[in-house]
């Protein structure tokens, strides 16, 4: 099966530096627009250098290669960069770079994780070659995470006791390629003092996934992101729903993409539900439904 994400997501290809390639996935992309006049805004992060009116809306712009720990944009280099306009985890931002490079199409299975030396700090979600050179994809939601932090309250659903002891039960994973989403799923299972197990690859989460099986504990719950390195959720829920032996596990699909997900690529390929994250009250909605519908199939 090709991948229903990957019918429609390339990647964008910019510097941050002279000398190395970064990228996006497209489908973070709203639009990408020259330089224009920035409007200073108080006491904001340093790393947003003002404001732009774009189209009518008011959109933070944010120095994307300071951001990650690169050469910060002189006053005479932001006149001929490009703002890439993106269109995640709710929030329409502007990143400064310092070029554009050039929109490929991509096999996301090509992508590999980053090179667990990197640390946990490293700004990325997944590397891969293009013409013998490395590039790195940027993790948009640790930079946003570091330039507007949450607040630990959004991070915290309330449920009843009942509800609760209805989840406490089931075997559920979670799977991320980014860190910052990770952590925001755990502290809000964390939160609510309810076991999980928890990956950052798709491949990984399949092979836990036959394994829980093998072990006659299959997985009840899972909630899946779209965009991932090497699986894709869209990928991951066809494999699932393709072996009879974990055929049976409720399928959330997330996705940091604030425009409309097409629910019905998610139902596709047998997806329960699709969300965009990160709404932790939605998500909990979501799982109980997930518990809901296990308890009808065992009856």
């Amino acid at each position: 099966m090709k991948s229903k994400a990957n019918q429609s997501q390339g990647l964008l290809i910019f510097r941050l530096t002279p000398s190395q390639d970064f990228a996006i996935g497209t489908l973070k992309v709203r639009e990408i627009v020259p330089y224009t006049k920035l409007t200073t805004m108080p006491q904001s992060h340093p790393m947003v250098l003002g404001a732009a009116c774009i189209r009518g809306q008011t959109i933070s712009i944010i120095d994307m290669a300071a951001a990650v720990g690169y050469r910060p944009l002189s006053k005479e280099e932001t006149e001929k960069c490009n703002i890439i306009i993106t269109d995640c985890q709710r929030k329409v931002i502007g990143f400064l770079v310092r070029g554009i490079e050039k929109i490929i199409e991509c096999n996301w299975r090509d992508i590999e994780a980053p090179p667990p030396n990197l640390g946990t700090r490293a700004f990325l979600t997944g590397v891969t070659q293009v013409n013998d050179k490395l590039l790195q994809l940027i993790d948009i939601e640790l930079l946003l995470s570091n330039v507007f932090p949450d607040d630990s309250s959004d991070h915290k659903a309330f449920i009843t006791d009942v509800q609760r002891e209805q989840l406490k039960p089931l075997n559920i994973l979670l799977v991320d390629d980014s860190i910052v989403a990770r952590k925001k799923l755990s502290d809000a299972l964390n939160w609510l003092n309810i076991p999980y197990k928890v990956t950052s690859d798709g491949k990984d989460a399949l092979g836990i996934i036959e394994a829980e099986a093998e072990a006659q504990h299959p997985i009840d719950l899972l909630v899946s992101d779209i965009e991932m390195p090497g699986l894709d959720g869209y990928e991951l829920a066809f494999e699932i729903r393709n072996n009879p032996a974990i055929a049976s596990a409720y399928i959330i699909l997330h996705t940091s993409i604030s425009r409309e997900i097409s629910v019905g690529q998610a139902h596709q390929v047998g997806a329960n539900e699709a969300l965009t994250k990160f709404d932790v009250d939605e998500l909990i909605q979501a799982m109980l439904r997930g518990a809901q519908h296990k308890r009808n199939e065992a009856q």
